[in-house]
């Protein structure tokens, strides 16, 4: 009996033991499949390719993710590296300038070995740059010309509307800048050659010729210098170059501007036309992009305040917004005293200001930047807005005149960088007040950004001064009256020329009649040729 039982037995034994096998089997691929993100299935599907090729597929992007790690490592041990080498140099400058009680106890070999290592890198960006040899260009727009420069003046290429082809150096760093260049090429010529002549006439500043200079934003800045040698005829010609150091961090901070609430203030004394228009753009961008935007309008005089409440009212009621105040003074139009009666005016927490006036547009982009370029007790915001050219003259025709918003393009034919104008700013309620607001006695329109402007460059905050692309000032025409003396009508027109269009357009209306005449003859000349 037991022999023939036996054979069940053993089958049922070794059926046991493959189904203890497949489980084990099974829960070992379970537990040695890799998890995948991106709701990507764990198992290979039926339809798809075979398992093992998506293993190997799945096996391939771990070792890539394992791979970016290791070179995101490797990139901020280089970075740790560069740092402590300006550390370990700027270590060395203070023992050399103190004296050895500073650091006693430190290695020696280290400074050595970092200022070595530091040399061979600022070697390296010399050999980068256009300065041994030429580097080919693809076309003439890839070329960075230079800048010319003597002891009293610098001639410069790209000139804007309010810098001039020959000027003295305006910005202080830029004057010693290259005061020190000057001073580091006289150091080389009086330091004695290899040749230890000991009666080579020693050069000062009055032997500086010229010089050129230009910079390369990912490399440095090249000078070459030219002074007058020890004969007639005969000049020196020194090649210095600064090299850029290593990118630091200084500061990782993360801003949240969503409590981040702005209070536009709006000087106007009549125009309703052009506050129409303003309120338009307001609806559109603040109320509706952004909703967290406060609006203050200081009217001065009674001449179409009707009309202008009118419209704040409906635009109000359309949209059911708020938040607005409207403040009446009786009195003549003073855009300082406009400012300044809005910002005090405010009767919350701190709160960001931005003052405007009615024929300026500006995007949801814009408000953002006027929130991170703003900090209180620390930053204020002065951007430099993009002044449209007429558009009667850019387009040629009334008829052709496009909508606003097709207008506001940054092109050198339809406007310019109102680099002179101040008057449009953002800046805490909080640093208004401390820094004693506008002056109030000035009148009328303009004098009153300067003021405070140069207020805050003469205090310890800092002033954030940039070109915006989301900040337009619509053209409007600009009048000079009679009652102007010869000289202030001259500016008045010279300045309405500045705003009208660009010099190659007006050079155009200029010449128009010639331009005129030439195309008669070739209409003339194309009806012969018919005939």
């Amino acid at each position: 009996m037991m022999r023939r039982g036996m054979p069940t037995w053993i089958w049922r034994l070794a059926m046991v033991l493959v189904l203890l096998c497949c489980i084990v089997s099974l829960l070992y691929m379970l537990a040695c499949t890799p998890k995948v993100e991106d709701g990507q299935p764990i198992l290979p599907r039926v339809s798809g390719t075979t398992g093992k090729d998506n293993f190997q597929v799945l096996l391939e992007e771990r070792e890539e993710q394992h791979h970016n790690y290791i070179t995101s490592l490797k990139r901020q041990i280089a970075q740790l590296k560069e740092e402590l080498q300006e550390r370990s140099e700027q270590l060395k400058a203070a023992q050399d300038r103190y004296g050895d009680s500073l650091g006693a106890n430190i290695d020696r070999s280290s400074p050595e070995k970092t200022q070595a290592s530091l040399l061979k890198y600022l070697h390296s960006q010399v050999d980068k740059a256009e300065v041994y040899s030429a580097v080919r260009l693809p076309t003439e727009y890839s070329v960075i010309p230079f800048e010319s420069f003597t002891l009293q003046k610098v001639y410069q290429l790209e000139m804007g509307l309010t810098r001039h082809p020959e000027e003295k150096p305006v910005r202080k760093d830029k004057r010693d800048e290259l005061v020190e260049a000057i001073e580091v090429a006289l150091e080389f010529l009086n330091t004695p050659g290899d040749e230890g002549a000991t009666n080579q006439r020693m050069h000062a500043a009055a032997d500086f010729v010229e010089g050129i200079y230009r910079t390369e934003k990912d490399k440095g800045t090249l000078y070459e210098l030219t002074f007058k040698g020890d004969q007639a005829h005969e000049f020196k010609r020194l090649v210095l170059f600064r090299p850029f150091g290593p990118i630091m961090k200084v500061k990782k901070a993360k801003v949240d501007t969503s409590n981040m609430l702005i209070n536009i203030i709006v000087p106007l004394a009549k125009r309703a036309d052009k506050f129409r228009q303003f309120m338009h753009n307001f609806r559109e961008v603040c109320i509706r992009l952004d909703g967290r935007v406060h609006l203050t309008v200081v009217y001065f005089g009674t001449e179409q305040m009707t009309e202008v409440k009118s419209i704040l009212e409906y635009i109000s009621r359309e949209a059911n917004y708020r938040n607005y105040t409207f403040i009446l003074l009786k009195e003549d139009f003073s855009r300082g005293k406009g400012l300044d009666v809005g910002a005090r005016a405010w009767k919350g927490s701190n709160v960001l200001l931005f003052f405007c006036d009615v024929d300026i547009y500006f995007t949801a982009e814009f408000l953002n930047t006027c929130r991170l370029n703003a900090q209180p007790g620390k930053k204020v915001f002065y951007p430099v807005l993009f002044s449209q050219y007429n558009p009667t003259i850019i387009y040629g025709h009334h008829d052709s005149i496009p909508p606003i918003e097709q207008q506001l393009v940054i092109k050198k034919d339809s406007g310019f960088w109102r680099d002179f104008g101040f008057g449009m700013t953002c800046q805490y309620r909080s640093d208004f007040i401390n820094i004693g607001g506008f002056d109030l006695d000035i009148k009328g329109w303009g004098g009153e950004d300067v003021h405070l402007y140069r207020k805050y460059l003469h205090s310890d905050l800092v002033v954030i001064r940039t070109p915006v692309r989301g900040l337009f000032h619509l053209w409007h025409e600009k009048r000079c009256v009679d009652e102007l003396t010869p000289e202030q009508y001259r500016m008045c027109m010279q300045s309405k020329a500045m705003n009208e269009a660009s010099h190659a357009q007006l050079g155009m209306l200029v010449f128009r009649h010639e331009i005129e005449a030439h195309l008669r003859k070739q209409r003339h000349k194309t009806s012969v040729k018919k005939t």
